[in-house]
């Protein structure tokens, strides 16, 4: 069974920057598309970037230019985050996706981020 976890969550101040991480495990050497996403209290889980193993990238439009996604190998992926703002305070969730890996489709359990002063 695959799973992925995340890491990198915590306290930041407003202007601060954080990287988050997400670890892939299980029978599965490559994952073909992997990304963040957030859910700030009261709202509505939101995507904030993906990116396949090809390196095609999907943003946010309002986030892309303060949040950078990466990946470093086939079952791994970062979210660099910058210029952090209080209404960034959410928690942060990894997924992982593989149609053609029986229709892979998992969540983490989420890294929760606060920003404030």
């Amino acid at each position: 069974q695959v799973q992925v976890v995340e890491s990198g969550g915590g306290l930041v101040q407003p202007g601060g920057s954080l990287r988050l991480s997400c670890e892939g495990s299980g029978k599965i050497i490559n994952i073909y598309r992997m990304g963040w996403y957030r859910q700030a209290p009261g709202k509505q889980r939101e995507l904030i970037a993906t990116m396949t193993t090809g390196g095609i990238t999907n943003y946010a439009g309002s986030l892309k230019d303060r949040f950078t996604i990466s990946r470093r190998s086939p079952t791994s992926v970062y979210l660099e985050m910058n210029n952090l703002k209080p209404e960034d305070t959410a928690v942060y969730y990894c997924r992982a996706e593989d149609p053609g890996y029986q229709g892979l489709d998992v969540w983490g359990q989420g890294t929760l981020v606060i920003v404030s002063s």
